[in-house]
């Protein structure tokens, strides 16, 4: 390659005119090349630069995610959460359980009150049950004249009446067999209750 000095005191043939023609189109395509490879290098390095930065922005997302997700999968949170389940659930067990205990100690106040009613109730009836057996035998093997002189005037009311004693005595009898089932229940649940 020769470099032509413009407006030096030398002249040239044509021949080496040409030739330096040639060697100066040849610089040009050789700068056109260079300046087009500079070019695809400058984009080349444009998309590097922004490559890098969206690498640098996903990485910095993911940072802030993988963050995120330790601060979710911290055992501060989760035991809190099951803390609050936990403590739902028994709070939940406990008024069931207080439910229980309320209707034991009801049981418990009427098995103290029936011995005292069905002792009453039995104080109230005495003998009346034999009694209103032979009264009701008694009614029946009479005449209505005879009972009209004993001033009853209705026989079956009169009955019915005297049977009412032995519906007391059934619902006493009753009464006696619920309490005694009652008091068998509270002493189960009582038993497992101060197992817990």
């Amino acid at each position: 390659m020769t470099i032509i000095a413009v407006g030096s005191s030398t002249t040239m043939t044509t021949e080496e005119l040409i030739k330096a023609m040639e060697d100066l189109r040849l610089q040009v395509s050789e700068l056109k090349y260079d300046k087009e490879k500079l070019a695809k290098l400058e984009i080349s390095y444009d998309k590097s630069k922004v490559t890098v930065a969206e690498k640098k922005r996903e990485v910095k997302a993911l940072e802030n995610k993988v963050k995120a997700l330790e601060k979710d999968l911290s055992l501060d949170k989760r035991l809190g959460e099951i803390r609050g389940i936990l403590w739902a659930n028994i709070n939940e067990s406990i008024s069931n359980v207080w439910r229980s205990i309320q209707i034991i100690y009801e049981q418990i106040d009427l098995i103290v009150a029936v011995p005292v009613e069905i002792q009453r109730a039995r104080n109230i009836l005495g003998h009346k049950p034999e009694q209103a057996n032979r009264f009701i035998h008694f009614l029946n093997t009479k005449t209505k004249e005879e009972l009209e002189a004993l001033e009853i005037r209705d026989r079956t009311s009169t009955i019915l009446t005297i049977k009412s004693v032995f519906t007391m005595r059934t619902l006493m009898q009753n009464l006696e067999r619920k309490s005694q089932d009652m008091q068998v229940e509270v002493s189960y649940f009582l038993e497992k209750f101060t197992v817990l």
